[in-house]
């Protein structure tokens, strides 16, 4: 019997199972190609940037990173636009447009997670009105119904909890590999920012802060919103 004879036989909460993975299969090909596009420069990239910050020459370091064309490029040039309004507000850029591409790599993953969740529940819930539906034809059946019959009504109940598991584990394994990889990315801009200030520091600013400041960039990962 082939799957659309199998899926035809689910009933109506099939339906919901399939658009379900439809989404699933959309996001975790949109936020693959997405996080692999945004993986971090190499390390020439630090290098050639941090000369021209030796040599001064900010105008020039803003549009390598600009030519970089990824996230992390535009995080450090956000800073580089603020770098003669002094270090703290380089900071202060540098972590408002980290958060913000961090915020976008994490993108729908919330989705994902709760497609991950709801496929097996719409399977069940399928299930369980199968179910009463096959019962409820065996006693309204005149006479005694053969367990053949009973054995049919149910395999067909149980189909939505197969097609349901069957959407949902490779949906939390893509959402936990996904989640993973941004975690991994954000961990990378995070100490290439890092370096990137202290480059500014040393470079530009030559070391002199303002009392009690101090030059470090977070950009952790936010709770996604969908």
């Amino acid at each position: 019997m082939d799957v659309l004879v199998w899926f035809q036989r689910g009933g109506v909460v099939m339906y919901p199972i399939l658009l379900c993975s439809l989404v699933g299969v959309y996001i975790i090909i949109e936020r693959w190609l997405t996080l692999r596009a945004a993986k971090p420069p190499t390390g020439a990239f630090q290098l050639k940037l941090r000369k021209m910050l030796e040599g001064n020459n900010i105008q020039l370091a803003q549009e390598v990173c600009i030519q970089e064309k990824s996230p992390v490029g535009r995080v450090i040039s956000a800073g580089l636009e603020k770098i003669h309004h002094g270090p703290m507000r380089v900071r202060q850029a540098m972590e408002d447009q980290g958060r913000e591409e961090i915020t976008l790599l994490d993108r729908h993953l919330g989705v994902l997670a709760s497609i991950a969740g709801i496929a097996p529940m719409l399977g069940f819930l399928g299930t369980v009105t199968g179910l009463v539906v096959a019962f409820q034809s065996v006693a309204a059946a005149a006479g005694q119904p053969s367990p053949a019959d009973l054995a049919d009504g149910i395999w067909e109940a149980l189909m939505t909890t197969v097609f349901g598991l069957v959407v949902g584990i490779p949906v939390a394994a893509a959402y936990n590999y996904l989640l993973n990889k941004v975690q991994i990315i954000a961990s990378s801009y995070e100490r290439i920012a890092r370096d990137t200030l202290d480059a500014i520091e040393e470079c530009v600013y030559h070391g002199k802060f303002p009392s009690g400041e101090e030059e470090t960039v977070t950009l952790r990962r936010e709770e996604a919103t969908a």
